[in-house]
């Protein structure tokens, strides 16, 4: 990796592996963390693709505001993986083409060393073609559960559903260049990201 390039390092791992948290241990050297979640929820009240989600799942989809009620619309696209390809093809482009300005504006900002993605779908969607590495954010099973369930009320049967639309984290780690053990303290995950960053010779 050019020592003088913005390197782009993607984020992949299961769901509740906390990325996040890796990806603000990396924004300590200087990296600017590009968040696919976000853009996610920004092509959701695109008024095209709003308009075209009420036409395929009807107004039950919707909010007492007519936005999409998130919840309700995973309930129906998580369970079944024909309509989550519908979904997917609703709102893939305008999540990439965010992911890629947000890229290039980050490439032209001084203040900036290097450029982190996270997204959940990262290989799945192939929006790793945009990184130079990936690393795989690792956690066990057990904790992972704990966090959803804490921070997000999810159930094992939620996450489940979300993970069969997901590839295998056997696959993730296998395509990763490097791995994050983000099961214990924050000291530690902090540890691990400064020797990637010196590994890896980031600006």
């Amino acid at each position: 990796m050019n020592a003088n390039s913005k390197p782009v390092i993607g984020l992949v791992g299961g769901i509740g592996s906390g990325k996040s948290r890796v990806a603000a241990a990396f924004a300590r050297h200087g990296a600017v963390v590009v968040a696919a979640d976000a853009f996610g929820h920004e092509a959701l009240v695109q008024p095209d693709i709003l308009a075209r989600i009420v036409q395929r799942w009807g107004e039950r989809v919707l909010d007492p505001q007519r936005q999409v009620d998130r919840k309700k619309l995973a309930g129906i696209v998580f369970a079944s993986p024909v309509e989550r390809a519908n979904l997917e093809l609703l709102v893939f482009p305008w999540i990439e083409k965010r992911i890629k300005e947000e890229i290039a504006k980050a490439r032209t900002d001084d203040r900036v060393k290097l450029i982190v993605l996270d997204a959940a779908i990262m290989l799945e969607a192939s929006w790793n073609n945009c990184c130079d590495r990936i690393v795989y954010v690792h956690a066990p099973r057990f904790v992972r559960l704990e966090r959803l369930q804490t921070h997000r009320g999810w159930t094992a049967d939620d996450v489940a559903k979300r993970e069969s639309a997901q590839l295998p984290l056997s696959v993730k780690a296998a395509r990763a260049d490097a791995a994050v053990d983000n099961s214990g303290s924050e000291e530690n995950t902090q540890r691990q990201v400064d020797a990637l960053v010196q590994q890896w010779s980031c600006p």
